[in-house]
């Protein structure tokens, strides 16, 4: 058996194919353009003929949200609510408070996702209990669609108040919707999409898939053709927000789920190679051309989230694994302020034109030349290989930014430390939000640049070791074979806790789970049906997520059950309980989980526990005042127990590990390097 992981970013797409235990590892550079092109390269490089199951991740569609490469849509919802979209949730991020000026991004002064006059009003209106107030006005629905068949909109978002209690409105708006503007046009309703309460959140979600729907669905078909005129018959997924797989077809119903999967798929890579080396709490960094990406496993299993944020406020109601992301990587472009300080980042070369020293053109210094003029990066190996970098051109752009009161060595040496400060700070940052102390977590280091920049981090952050774990360029790409197949389902009702309330919540439990079900056919005796609730205290306004709800038919004891439990995670994370308090429960979620085959790590060899002796030396410079010499080593030549001490370089086929003067690094069973303080 044969399997395939596939990690589209934003610089490069990284393949990883498992045949009888064996990893082999492909790294293609992006089409930004016809992003489906890298993967199919890759693909072919990786054998795909020869898998069983192909499993894939993308930022294609975060990056179209972020860049606003969208397509035309229109926005119905209830006569007097269009301007929800503009509105948000009227969060403002905390730099902001006492700006007056300061606008979001998606609203219209800045960059709206659907403009304001494709987005509608229709006349109807549902009470909370979900009888109509106002019956739906098909003929005024028809007046507006007149409107946005004129303007050619390429597919449609609907979300009526109080649709998540009642879908019948919504129901018929689609059908109308179909008549009016054609049978093939994508349109998403709330009610399926995101039946949960809130407004804002099952609006902006169900508007997000809608775009989803025109992006992956030519995308998905493009790709799928590909891979089959390459011979592939096997099961194509995709990987949701939470890195759990789905099958591509069912995928494409509700592709919301799979906006943020790349950044997802690291961390589940991460909470999988740390069961094998028995390290459950984890801060994971993937540093790669142009983000860092940090996320937390604590007690072997991700921090999940019930939403996330594709932008500030701009929420997704989907889950996924909590992932802060920083403008920081090995395209992080160096320039000079005007106040005179060197600044390293946000703004990225990219992949093309790329940093100055890939000779296509780039002309500021990046981090990738910081590190070539450090000796670190060797020209002739970057990427496998594949390319040849220019060390000159690194010294030029150096020399040609505008800061005439730093020499030369000033210039390398604050580019690296400033580099490092930024990642280490974002760093620091998860640790603070979570309230966790570094001390008692690993750094795990991947992505292309993560083993070069992440033990220099190491006395910043005060984490206890970084590991790099095996084949780190492609890691996250692993975690899309570390993860089981995963479909839920989620529905809001408020529902105060108590024995009269057994045969309601029996009831959405029971749709659910039959609504799945139907799936999985003849297979359904092997899925396992997983419950949980967000639920909250009487008259609070923020509910407590996640809280396991007992299988079977919930009657009178599981209901007390169900109260007694939410009191205990209340108390776990609140530290404090009310148990006088009635509990209302708000979101009911189901997953059905059936467990998949998964990478397994091969072990080395073991060795004496000996300190190596370098390959090779070279020159380490601008790090201090004078040039000190570092070793050079080849990660496949190392053993189980092997020792190496810094300062060093260790090249492996698509990824370089830099240790400084001070740290040393032992080899683990399954070939991790381990780097600790000596």
């Amino acid at each position: 058996m044969s399997m395939i992981g596939v990690d589209v970013g934003g610089t490069f797409t990284d393949v990883v194919s498992i045949e009888d235990g064996v990893i082999k590892t492909v790294k293609v550079s992006t089409d930004v353009r016809n992003t489906h092109l890298a993967v199919l390269e890759g693909a072919r490089e990786a054998g795909v003929q020869n898998a069983t199951v192909f499993n894939h991740a993308s930022t294609h569609g975060l990056n179209a949200v972020i860049t606003r490469r969208l397509p035309k849509i229109a926005f119905l919802t209830t006569l007097g609510h269009r301007d929800i979209l503009d509105i948000g949730s009227s969060y403002r991020p905390l730099d902001a408070l006492t700006d007056a000026s300061w606008r979001r991004g998606f609203g219209d002064a800045m960059r709206p996702l659907v403009p304001r006059y494709l987005r509608r009003g229709i006349r109807e209106r549902l009470k909370t209990d979900g009888s109509a107030l106002i019956p739906l006005d098909e003929a005024q629905a028809r007046e507006e669609l007149a409107v946005l068949r004129k303007c050619g909109v390429q597919g449609v978002s609907i979300c009526l108040i109080n649709a998540y209690v009642n879908p019948g409105h919504e129901e018929r708006l689609r059908e109308i919707v179909h008549e009016e503007l054609g049978a093939d046009i994508p349109v998403s309703i709330s009610s399926e999409t995101s039946p949960l309460a809130k407004e804002w959140a099952r609006a902006s979600t169900t508007t997000i898939d809608v775009f989803m729907k025109l992006i992956y669905g030519d995308y998905t078909k493009k790709l799928g053709d590909g891979l089959r005129e390459q011979g592939f018959a096997g099961d194509f997924n995709y990987a949701n927000c939470a890195a759990q797989l789905l099958n591509a077809d069912i995928a494409m119903e509700q592709p919301f789920e799979i906006v943020f999967a790349g950044p997802a798929a690291g961390t589940m890579a991460s909470a999988h190679f740390g069961k094998l080396i028995d390290r459950g709490n984890l801060l994971c960094v993937d540093l790669g051309g142009t983000s860092c990406d940090i996320s937390m496993v604590s007690g072997g299993d991700p921090y999940v989230n019930t939403t996330f944020l594709l932008e500030h406020d701009l929420i997704v109601n989907a889950l996924s694994n909590e992932v802060e992301s920083i403008g920081a990587g090995g395209g992080s472009l160096v320039k000079i302020a005007p106040s005179g300080e060197v600044l390293v980042g946000p703004g990225s070369a990219g992949a093309d034109p790329g940093p100055a020293c890939y000779g296509k053109g780039g002309t500021e210094p990046a981090t990738t030349d910081t590190l070539i003029m450090m000796g670190v990066i060797d020209p002739k190996t970057f990427a496998g290989g594949r390319m040849s970098l220019d060390p000159s051109l690194s010294e030029r752009a150096f020399n040609d930014l505008d800061a005439p009161q730093l020499s030369l060595h000033q210039r390398v040496n604050y580019a690296f430390n400033i580099g490092i400060n930024n990642i280490a700070e974002g760093v620091t940052n998860i640790a603070i939000k979570h309230g966790i102390d570094p001390r008692d977590y690993s750094l795990v280091a991947f992505g292309a640049a993560g083993p070069m920049l992440l033990p220099a981090c190491l006395d910043l952050v005060h984490a206890r070791d970084v590991i790099v774990p095996p084949h780190p360029g492609l890691f996250s790409a692993l975690g899309l074979v570390s993860s089981d197949q995963v479909y839920g389902d989620s529905r809001s009702s408020y529902v105060m806790l108590g024995h009269d309330a057994a045969e309601s919540i029996n009831k959405i439990y029971g749709q659910m789970e039959e609504k799945l079900r139907e799936r999985f056919d003849d297979s359904a005796a092997n899925v396992e049906f997983v419950r949980s609730m967000d639920a909250r205290l009487a008259g609070q306004t923020w509910e407590t997520p996640f809280v396991s709800v007992p299988s079977g038919t919930i009657d009178a004891a599981k209901v007390d059950e169900m109260i007694e439990t939410f009191h205990q995670v209340y108390e776990s994370r609140a530290g404090n309980r009310f148990d006088g308090l009635p509990v209302q429960a708000v979101t009911y979620r189901v997953e059905a989980v059936i467990k998949v085959d998964k990478v397994d790590y091969p072990r080395l060899e073991k060795g004496n526990g000996d300190v190596l002796t370098p390959e090779s030396t070279f020159e380490l410079r601008y790090l201090t005042d004078e040039p000190v010499t570092a070793g050079r080593y080849q990660r496949e030549t190392f053993k189980a127990g092997d020792r190496i001490e810094g300062p060093a370089v260790i090249h492996e086929a698509l990824s370089t590990t830099f240790m400084l003067p001070g740290q040393v690094a032992e080899v683990g069973e399954y070939g991790e390097l381990r780097i600790t303080r000596a």
